[in-house]
């Protein structure tokens, strides 16, 4: 079978999620949700349909499993990485994401003979490597072990994968710690120059769930805002450091009284006002 339309049009779904929105937490989310249906579609087809030849079965083990079930590993790592990302200083931000890329180098230590067998090309091996039923199955060091299983699963498909996701991981950590590089002079005489008196006296619960609500809003540069630009923007305003506030968000999304509790109390507290004003 060929499954080259199949990529693309993964590829084209990933492609529009990605200039949707800058909100990377957003992207992670849904681009975890998106690559488990089509690894899910994709194990259907090859449960069903099989292979015609043993090349068939190593080139589809070997270079297209990998394409889709790499992007899962590198949304969930990006998901896991930028939700607990220090909201301090770029110092901290910087040594923050150093410390995640010398992480997946070791991964690549640990791994470095197929590492060096995958890079260079080698085919030698890769009837052992890349067909289906070879004993010592190889399972991954992550919590991926929901998409392994003997009929859709050998040896070193996923640590391909890994490579993949690890690769573009190193590459968007590298990125993000040049912006913030490039970017920390000007943050710093912006701060310098922020003369504001304002206070946040609310708890940080309350900031969090009205800024999210003025994100879902659309009312600031038409939706298409970072929720961690806005954020940023807070912190610099009322000077307070928001934290983790992705989990604070679940933990609001996970309330079984009102979600919007602030929200409500704001309403009330605004009509309570247009009354008084009528009295």
């Amino acid at each position: 079978m060929n499954y080259q339309e199949f990529i693309s049009e993964f590829e084209m779904h990933l492609d529009a999620l990605e200039t949707r929105t800058d909100d990377v937490l957003y992207k992670a989310e849904h681009g975890i949700s998106r690559t488990e249906k089509y690894i899910k579609s994709l194990r259907q087809k090859v449960v069903e349909i099989g292979f015609k030849s043993k090349e068939e079965e190593i080139s589809f083990f070997k270079h297209i499993k990998p394409q889709i079930f790499s992007k899962l590993i590198y949304y969930v790592k990006l998901f896991n990485i930028e939700s607990k990302r220090p909201r301090s200083s770029s110092k901290f931000q910087i040594k923050y994401l150093n410390e995640h890329i010398n992480k997946l180098q070791v991964y690549f230590n640990d791994n470095l003979e197929f590492y060096h067998y995958y890079r260079r090309g080698a085919t030698t091996l890769d009837a052992e490597y890349f067909t289906r039923g070879k004993s010592d199955l190889r399972m991954p060091t992550e919590s991926y072990h929901f998409f392994i299983d003997d009929q859709f699963a050998t040896s070193q498909d996923s640590t391909v994968a890994m490579i993949m996701a690890y690769d573009m991981l190193i590459v968007y950590l590298k990125q993000e710690i040049e912006k913030l590089e490039s970017n920390n002079h000007v943050n710093h005489n912006v701060m310098k120059n922020t003369s504001s008196k304002l206070f946040w006296t609310g708890n940080k619960t309350e900031l969090i769930e009205l800024i999210y609500a003025l994100h879902s809003s659309g009312a600031i540069n038409s939706g298409t805002a970072d929720i961690k630009e806005l954020a940023s923007v807070f912190e610099q305003m009322f000077k307070i450091d928001l934290g983790n506030y992705y989990h604070t968000f679940i933990e609001i999304r996970a309330r079984k009284s009102s979600k919007t509790k602030f929200l409500d109390k704001l309403t009330d507290s605004l009509n309570r006002r247009f009354e008084d004003s009528d009295e």
